[in-house]
Parts: structure tokens; sequence; C-alpha cells
């Protein structure tokens, strides 16, 4: 067990404190930083506190694999391999010098060719020292040599490939054809397979790997596999994993860590990960982020997130699904953050509006939770002040561009009033106001109730105020104001109202001359990915000013 004190510092304090990391023999121990978080400097850090124990692999390596290498011997590769250079007397404080060129943080780390002459030498020497036993009549012992022992992993890892190893070249086939071509022609991703094998195999008994962005050229389904494997061939050692891919973070078992900023001094402001009520890729992402985060409904692939993005380019979005998510997110890392202060975590929340009425909007805002001016983020669209600026991007004249505007405005207006006709309006009041009955129960507070009589006696009072009377009211109410809005023609108040995923295809038909929703949708996406001003600051305008 290694254990290394890491030079700490919070943003706005003066004062340096240290993480104690702990590397166990046969464990993980990952640390997760965005670009610029001084993660390679870490690893150099440790490499350095660690001196002869620590085998560091670069992430700027060079992955040329050169089968034909010359063959010298297995000692001399091996210094080679620790040191970058060999001569008698060679340690460890030369290591900076030669391995990384006096320049540990860029250098392009070009160790492949001791690799592979570690790698056959090693192999040749047990071939040697079998054969003279043989000579002498004794028992040989099955001894697979590290190219024995590499092939099998790299194959169970590749099944669809396989690598013919002889006393001096590397060739590979597919499984179902024995056509060979030489291991240089292996893909990027065969290869640094190889070369990681090939390291992992070398170290020392006892060593600490320390890996910068071991995921670099390889597939994503195979790199949780490729740990596995690692940690099965290498009990002895223990393994430090430096990365920017919070997603490979979070399938590994492993102590985890997150950086969120360096300092020259050197101290790094790094935490462990807590426990929390998310998951790991969430609060890791959480962490890492040097913004305040906003939790919003929808998931990654939708245009909900982009349109948040760009017009909250200061935070960090985080999708988490339905309203009762969002609500939860926020609450729990609220928590976390009273619990843990000097983690420094501000959040925010932003929901649909969803039927909501004034007491259940502020009683959202002052859990940090806001909410949309439209019934669901897809009517953003469709706001008169956002179409506006959609259709100044037909370069229409001012006449033109009014005439367009009220146009569309009757157009949606007439479509919507269409689709509340008779019993489909009797639909949509009773969507609603289910709605308004599910927050109503939603918001019945029993928290400092501690007898279940005086729980009872409280939930069936609360619930005796939802009468007849009341439900009658709702449904007179919402008729009444979409009623007025279409008589009225007042669209972006019947948006606060009218939901309904159609809408979206209609303005697209209507603005964009566009078939389907879909093609909307993309135009939109490629639109704020353009950072058009004029576009995002109209819906921007129409978002929460979040604190």
């Amino acid at each position: 067990m290694d254990e290394i004190q890491i030079p700490k510092k919070v943003e706005l304090q003066t004062k340096l404190e240290n993480e104690k990391i702990v590397l166990s023999k046969g464990s993980t121990t990952i640390i997760v930083g965005a670009n610029g978080t001084g993660k390679t400097r870490l690893a150099v850090y440790i490499e350095e506190q660690l001196k002869e124990k620590a085998h560091r692999i670069s992430a700027h390596r060079a992955l040329k694999l050169n089968p034909n290498v010359n063959k010298i011997p297995e000692k001399s590769a091996k210094t080679y391999l620790s040191y970058g250079q060999n001569w008698d007397g060679i340690d460890v404080s030369n290591r900076k010098n030669y391995r990384w060129d006096n320049n540990s943080y860029t250098h392009l780390l070009n160790d492949f060719d001791w690799l592979l002459q570690y790698l056959f030498a090693q192999q040749n020497n047990i071939a040697v020292a079998n054969n003279q036993k043989l000579n002498r009549n004794e028992k040989v012992t099955n001894s697979k040599t590290k190219l024995d022992i590499l092939q099998e992993a790299w194959e169970t890892l590749l099944p669809h490939r396989k690598l013919h190893i002889t006393a001096d070249d590397i060739q590979v086939s597919a499984v179902d054809n024995e056509e060979l071509y030489s291991a240089s022609n292996m893909s990027d991703g065969e290869r640094a397979l190889f070369y990681i094998l090939g390291q992992v195999l070398s170290v020392d008994d006892g060593s600490v790997l320390i890996f910068d962005e071991p995921e670099l050229h390889i597939h994503k389904s195979i790199i949780s596999n490729l740990w596995d494997k690692i940690e099965e061939l290498r009990p002895d050692c223990s393994f430090l994993i430096i990365t920017h891919d919070i997603e490979f973070a979070a399938t590994r078992v492993a102590k985890k860590y997150v950086i969120r900023n360096y300092y020259p001094t050197p101290a790094w402001d790094i935490s462990e990960v807590p426990e929390s009520n998310f998951d790991e890729e969430t609060i890791t992402m959480i962490l890492g982020s040097r913004k305040p985060i906003l939790f919003v409904e929808g998931n990654n692939n939708s245009l909900d997130i982009a349109t948040y993005r760009y017009c909250y380019p200061d935070w960090t979005i985080i999708p988490k699904g339905a309203c009762k998510d969002v609500i939860q997110s926020v609450s729990s890392l609220k928590k976390l953050s009273n619990e843990m202060p000097l983690l420094n975590l501000k959040c925010s929340g932003i929901v649909d509006l969803d039927s909501r009425d004034e007491r259940e909007i502020e009683q959202l805002n002052n859990l940090g939770i806001y909410i949309l001016p439209v019934s669901e983020i897809e009517n953003l669209f469709s706001l008169t002040d956002v179409a506006k600026e959609i259709l100044k991007l037909n370069q229409y004249s001012d006449e033109e561009l009014l005439n367009k505007l009220n146009g569309f405005k009757s157009e949606l207006i007439k479509y919507i009033d269409n689709e509340l006709k008779d019993d489909k309006l009797d639909e949509f009041v009773v969507k609603q106001v289910r709605r308004k009955i599910d927050n109503y129960l939603k918001n019945i507070d029993l928290s400092s109730k501690i007898t279940s009589t005086d729980m009872k006696k409280s939930l069936l009072n609360e619930i005796s105020t939802l009468t007849e009377q009341k439900i009658e009211t709702w449904i007179s109410e919402i008729k009444n104001e979409i009623q007025r809005c279409i008589e009225q023609q007042d669209l972006d108040k019947l948006l606060t109202i009218y939901d309904n995923k159609g809408l979206l295809a209609k303005s697209a038909c209507v603005l964009k001359g566009m078939r389907n929703k879909h093609e909307f949708e993309s135009w939109i996406m490629r639109t704020l990915k353009g950072r058009n001003k004029d576009f995002i600051d109209a819906i921007r305008q129409k978002l929460p000013i979040l604190d």
C-alpha cells in the first residue's frame, strides 16, 4: 500500500491542505478532470513522489509497432523501458532526463520498440533455459512467457483476431482466415491494446502503474473488459487512472477523485467522490464542473438540452428525465453542499409549467427550481417573439414579416382550436385537471407529523379540501381561459396552457414550410449551433433568470 499526499487548494481559500490518496495492491484508483484541470501535472507529481515504484504511461504516446526491432539483452531492454536510456548505474533519478526528455508533461512517449525488445528477450531467455533443461534430461515446467500471456489476453479481448508470435516476429490474422499480415498493420485500437497489456506485464512486482487517459484509441465496448483483465493479470500491482472520460470512470469499481482546478504552487482542487443519491457518472460530472449545475427535464439527445446549453452557457446542464427527478436532484445536491461546504456546489433546476398555479410555482422557486413560461419547452419555438426571429432568417421585408407573423399566429390558433373541438376539449381538460389533482396531492406536507393518528388526521383534512366544487372550478377556469385566448388571438397565453407534440410540426410547416417535426428540430439545432445571436436571445428572454 502506498500513500500520496496531494497538495489541495479550494478556490477563494489561501490555506493549503492535503488530500490523501491510498493506492492499494490489486485495486484501481481513478482521478477524473476536465481539460485544463492539471491532470497530467498530477500524474507527473505522483510519479515523482513514488520514484522507482511508479511506471507512468503518458497520454502522449506513440503506437508504432515494429515487430522487426533489433534484439537486445533482456536487462538492457528493461532498463531502456524504465528510464529511457541504458548504462551501468542508471537509476530513477535519470528518468526525467531520458524517458521524458526533461519535459514530463508534454513529451511524446515513444517506447514501443523497447517494450517489444523486452518481451522478445524475455521469451528468448525462457526458451533457452527450457532447451538447456531438455538437454540435461531435466523436467521442463510449463512457464509461460509474457508474450504468451499477452497473446491470450489480447485474443480474449479481440476474439475475431489471432496473433502469431515467433522468436523474432509478430503477425496477425482473422480467426476465420489464416492469411497473415504484419503486426505493424494492426489498427490503432489493436496496437493500443497490445501496448497497454505489454506495459502491464513488464513492470516489476508491486509497482504502481499510472495511466494518463488509457482509453485513447480503444473502443468503449472493450475498455471495461480490458481493465478487468489488467487487474486479473497483475494482482500484485496498484493502478492509478487519470482520465476525462466520466462514462468509463463510472463503470469501474474504484475509489474515485475529481479535479476541478490546478494552481502553480503546485496544488489541485481535488475531492474524493462522496456517497450521494446520484449515480456515479452524474456526481463525477457535478464535482468536475467549474460551473454551477442546472438540472432540467429531458435526456441528452433531446432538443431541450441543446436549447438550455446554448441559452445558459455559464451553467453545466444535466438532464434528469421527469420533473420529479429534477426536484429530487436539486434537493439532493443542496443537501450535499450543506454537508460538504468546501465542495462549493451551486445548482438550480428548470421544469415545465405543467398546469402549476402561483402557489406551486412559488414553492418550487423557494427550492431553487424555476418554471418555464410555457406548458412544455417545445412551445418556446411557437411564441410570437421567437417565431418572429425564425421568420426573419427568411429575409422578409418588414411588411412581409408582419404579414407572415400574423398569418402564423392565426394558423396556429386555428390549429389549436380545431384540436380542442367537442370531445377533444373535454379530454384535454381532464388531462389538465388530473395534473392539478396530482400536484395538489404531492404538495401535502406530512413531514411534521410524528404519530400515525396525527398523520391520518392531517391527510384526511387536506384531502377534504379537494371538493367537487374545487374540481368544477378548475374545469371552468381552464375552459374559459382557452376560450378567451382563442377569441382574443392571444397565442402566447394559449401556449402556457396547451401542450401537444403535434404543435411543433404545425409550426414547422407554417414557419419553414417543413414537412415534419424532426426536420424542424434539426433546423433549430443547427441554428443554435451556429450561435445565431438574435435567435438565441429571443429564446433566452423567455427563459427564467437564474440566481
